[in-house]
């Protein structure tokens, strides 16, 4: 019996989590499987992957093949680095004590690396919602300044206007009548 650690998909339509489980090859992509190792959701970013480490190296070390993408998350999470340190103590090459040496010194750096992603991640959010703030403010105080603007010309236009008219008015009225008298 082959046996293969794959992804199975659960989760609503364009928003899919999967499962990591160990399965026959057999056996279809959502059915019945051997153990359920742990779970994949690829919505967040950076991908959030949550499983059982030492089950994975179990089965990896007692021949279970895995999936492309399976494969590189166990890459990713070190299983496949742990498994050739592994390998090479059963065969003499490295003490056990060496081999978990290297394998805590390479975690510890990924975790720094993961974790500055993280941390870059958000900065940037950050930043890209401050500047969106202040492009925006910036257009709000520009439409404030033309509406005042055209209020002032408004104001403008219908205050002198009366005021002229008035002004005249009683001159040329005035005026007629003296010609009447």
């Amino acid at each position: 019996m082959a046996v293969k650690i794959r992804l199975a998909r659960r989760g609503r339509k364009k928003a899919a989590i999967y499962d990591i489980v160990v399965a026959d090859a057999r056996s279809p992509r959502d059915g019945k499987f051997i153990e359920k190792l742990g779970t994949y959701n690829p919505n967040t970013n950076p991908a959030s992957i949550d499983f059982n480490e030492d089950k994975a190296f179990q089965w990896v070390m007692n021949g279970a093949q895995p999936t492309d993408t399976v494969k590189a998350m166990l890459s990713y999470r070190g299983i496949l680095f742990r498994k050739h340190l592994q390998i090479g103590v059963n065969k003499g090459a490295v003490t056990q004590e060496v081999a978990d040496q290297r394998f805590n010194e390479w975690k510890e750096t990924k975790e720094a690396k993961v974790e500055a992603k993280r941390q870059q991640v958000g900065s940037d959010k950050d930043a890209k919602r401050k500047a969106a703030l202040e492009a925006e403010t910036k257009v709000k105080e520009a439409r404030a300044e033309a509406i005042r603007q055209r209020e002032a010309e408004k104001a403008a236009a219908n205050a002198p206007a009366p005021a002229e008219e008035a002004t005249e008015a009683p001159a040329e009225g005035d005026a007629s009548t003296e010609e009447q008298a």
